[in-house]
C-alpha cells in the first residue's frame, strides 16, 4: 500500500506532500493541468526512466519519495534480503530518487544508496501501471503463470511442486557426484591397489614415528654410554694379574728375609707382610670394581641391531610419506582412505543403481505433481478465459477475444514452477489470430483489458500491488464509463487503486478525490493538488458533466452519480 508521496521540483510541481489512503482515489482536472506529473513523479520514485526534462525550470534537481507499507508476507522483503538492504517489516518502506538537471540520477531505499535497477525491481512488486501509453505488469508474461495460479487457488500445489523439483535436483546432484567420484576412483584403482599394498606391507601405526624417534634417541645414548663403559672396562684388563704377581713377589721376598735369619716380628718381615696385605686388599677392591662395571654394562640391555632396525623403520616410513606427498603421521589415515576408495570402486555399480533409482523416483514424483498442476492450470485457464470474456462487452471490447494459453513444455525446460508456459493473449478483431497483449491491443484497449482481467481476478487472494489506471476511460462514455467505474470500485474493495480520469462516472465511484489545477502565470506557473471534500467533489463532478457552465441540473446529476 502506498501511504505517501513526496515531490520536489518535478516539472510544474515545486513542493507537494500527499497522503494516500485505501480504496479508489480519483485524479481529475482540466487537460494539461498536470495530472500526469503526479504519475511521473511516482514513477521516478519507483525506478522508472528519468529524463532531465522532469526537473523544474530553474531547479538544480528533482526529487520524489514514495512511502509504502507492505504487509509482512509481501515478496518485496525477499528482494531486500537478496540485495543486502536493511529494513524492518513493521516499519514503512521508503523509495527515493533524485534527478539532477544534467540527467544524473541517484536511488535510495530506506536512505540506503542503491542502483536504479534495484529500485525498479522493487517498484515492479509494489505497483502496476495501466494506461494509454504503457502497461506495466500485465505485459510481463513471466507474471501470467503466477496470476493464473492465484486465480485457480493453486499456490499451495505450486509450492508443493517446487519442493518436488528441489528433491529431484538434489537426487540428481547426489547421483552425479557419486558417478564422478566412482569414475575418478576407477581411473585410480590400479594406483590405489599398488599404494595400498605398499602401505599394508609397511603397516604404519598411529604415533609410530614419535615412538621410533624416542627409541632411537635412547638407543643412541645407550650406545655412547656403553662405549664409555667399555673404555672404563679396559682399564681393568691385566690389573688383577699384575696385583697378584706383586703379592707373590712380596711373599717371596719375605721368605728370603726369614731364610737369611730375619726375625718373624722383625721390621723388614712386618713391612713386607703389611705391603703384601695392602696389595691384596687392592686386588679384592679391583675385582669388585670390575664386576660393578660389567653389571653397569649389562643393565643397558643394548643390542646393536636394535638401533639399526629403528633407523631403517624410520627411513622406510618417511620415504613412503614423501612418495605419497603426506606425513608419516597421516599414513594410517591414507591407508584407510585408499581401502575405502577401492571398496567404493568395487561397490560402485550397486551404489549407482541405488542413486539412479532415487533419481527415477524423485523424477516420477515431480512429473506426477507437474501433470496434476498442468491439468489444474488448464481448468483454471478455461474459467479465467470465460470470466474475462464476461467483462469485455461492458467495457466496449465486445469484438475482442481473450484467452489464457497454457502450453506444455518439454522435460528439459521443466522447472520449479512446472512444465507450463502461461500467456495471456488477445485477438481484437473477429477472425484475427491471437497474439501477445502489447503487440495487438491499442493503449486504450490494453488499459480496459487490464481492468477486465483485474476485475476477473478480484477476490482470488494473494498480495495485490497498487494499481494505477491512467485515463482508462479515454474515448468512452455513458454506460461504458459507468462500467469502468464499477469495476474500479470492485478492485478497490481489496486493493489500492489510483485512476486518472476525465469521466464523471468514474470519479463518482472514488473513495477519495484529488483535483489537479494550474496556478500562476509564465515562469511562476505551478501545478496544485487539492483533496476535495464531499461538497467540492459534487461541484467537480458537476463541472465534468456540464463543462464551463455548471448548472443546478449538473449538480443534481453529480449527486445522483455519487450516490448510485
Amino acid at each position: 500500500m502506498l501511504i505517501g508521496l513526496w515531490i520536489r521540483d518535478v516539472v510544474l510541481i515545486e513542493a507537494l506532500d500527499l497522503s494516500i489512503g485505501q480504496g479508489l482515489t480519483a485524479l481529475t482536472g482540466e487537460t494539461g493541468a498536470g495530472k500526469s506529473i503526479i504519475l511521473d513523479a511516482l514513477g521516478l520514485a519507483v525506478g522508472a526512466r528519468g529524463d532531465a526534462g522532469l526537473v523544474r525550470h530553474g531547479a538544480a534537481q528533482a526529487a520524489a519519495s514514495a512511502v509504502f507499507a507492505p504487509p509482512p508476507d509481501h515478496p518485496v522483503w525477499t528482494v531486500l534480503d537478496d540485495k543486502g538492504l536493511s529494513y524492518a517489516r513493521d516499519e514503512d518502506l521508503v523509495l527515493r530518487r533524485t534527478l539532477s538537471a544534467d540527467g544524473r540520477s541517484r536511488a535510495f531505499v530506506n536512505d540506503q544508496a542503491t542502483g536504479v535497477g534495484v529500485l525498479k525491481e522493487i517498484g515492479e512488486l509494489l505497483l502496476e501501471v495501466h494506461g494509454q501509453h504503457e502497461t506495466v505488469g500485465l505485459l510481463d508474461a513471466r507474471r501470467h503463470r503466477g496470476m493464473l495460479d492465484a486465480y485457480g487457488g493453486l499456490d499451495v500445489q505450486a509450492r508443493a511442486l517446487g519442493d518436488r523439483w528441489a528433491a529431484w535436483r538434489a537426487a540428481l546432484a547426489g547421483m552425479d557426484a557419486l558417478r564422478a567420484d566412482v569414475e575418478r576412483a576407477a581411473a585410480e584403482s590400479e594406483e590405489l591397489t599398488l599404494r595400498l599394498s605398499e602401505l599394508d606391507r609397511l603397516d604404519p601405526r598411529p604415533g609410530e614415528e614419535t615412538d621410533l624417534a624416542e627409541r632411537r634417541a635412547v638407543l643412541g645414548a645407550a650406545e655412547k654410554a656403553l662405549a664409555d663403559i667399555a673404555g672404563a672396562r679396559e682399564a681393568f684388563d691385566g690389573l688383577a694379574g699384575r696385583l697378584a704377581s706383586a703379592v707373590r713377589a712380596l711373599e717371596r721376598a719375605r721368605e728370603r728375609a726369614l731364610g737369611a735369619g730375619a726375625a718373624h716380628d722383625g721390621a723388614i718381615v712386618r713391612r713386607l707382610a703389611d705391603t703384601a696385605g695392602a696389595i691384596d686388599r687392592v686386588l679384592i677392591e679391583a675385582q669388585e670394581a670390575e664386576a660393578a662395571v660389567d653389571a653397569a654394562a649389562d643393565a643397558f640391555e643394548f643390542r646393536p641391531d636394535e638401533l639399526e632396525k629403528a633407523e631403517e623403520r624410520l627411513f622406510e616410513l618417511r620415504g613412503m610419506a614423501r612418495k605419497l606427498g603426506s606425513s608419516v603421521e597421516l599414513l594410517p589415515d591414507l591407508r584407510t582412505r585408499f581401502a575405502e576408495r577401492l571398496r567404493a570402486v568395487e561397490s560402485s555399480e550397486e551404489a549407482l543403481r541405488a542413486a539412479e533409482a532415487a533419481v527415477a523416483q524423485a523424477r516420477a514424483a515431480y512429473m506426477a505433481e507437474a501433470d496434476a498442476l498442468s491439468a489444474a492450470r488448464g481448468k483454471a485457464a478455461e474459467r479465467l478465459t470465460k470470466a474475462v470474456a464476461r467483462e469485455l462487452p461492458p467495457l466496449k471490447l465486445d469484438k475482442a477475444r481473450f484467452r489464457v494459453a497454457v502450453e506444455s513444455l518439454p522435460e528439459d525446460r521443466a522447472g520449479p514452477a512446472g512444465r507450463d508456459r502461461v500467456a495471456f493473449e488477445i485477438a481484437t478483431n473477429p477472425g484475427a489470430p491471437f497474439g501477445e497483449l502489447g503487440a495487438i491491443a491499442s493503449g486504450g484497449e490494453l488499459a480496459r483489458l487490464a481492468l477486465a482481467l483485474k476485475a476477473a481476478l478480484a477476490g482470488r487472494g494473494g498480495v495485490q500491488p497498487l494499481m494505477i489506471f491512467d485515463e482508462v476511460d479515454q474515448g468512452v462514455g455513458g454506460a461504458v464509463a459507468d462500467a469502468v467505474g464499477l469495476r474500479l470500485r470492485r478492485l478497490a474493495a481489496e486493493a489500492q487503486v489510483l485512476v486518472v480520469t476525465h469521466s464523471p462516472q468514474v470519479a463518482a465511484r472514488a473513495d477519495a478525490h484529488w483535483r489537479i489545477a494550474k496556478a500562476g502565470e509564465g515562469e511562476r506557473l505551478r501545478t496544485l493538488v487539492e483533496a476535495l471534500s464531499p461538497a467540492d467533489r459534487e461541484e467537480e463532478i458537476a463541472r465534468m458533466l456540464a463543462g464551463a457552465q455548471v448548472t443546478d441540473a449538473a449538480r443534481a446529476a453529480a449527486r445522483a452519480l455519487m450516490h448510485a
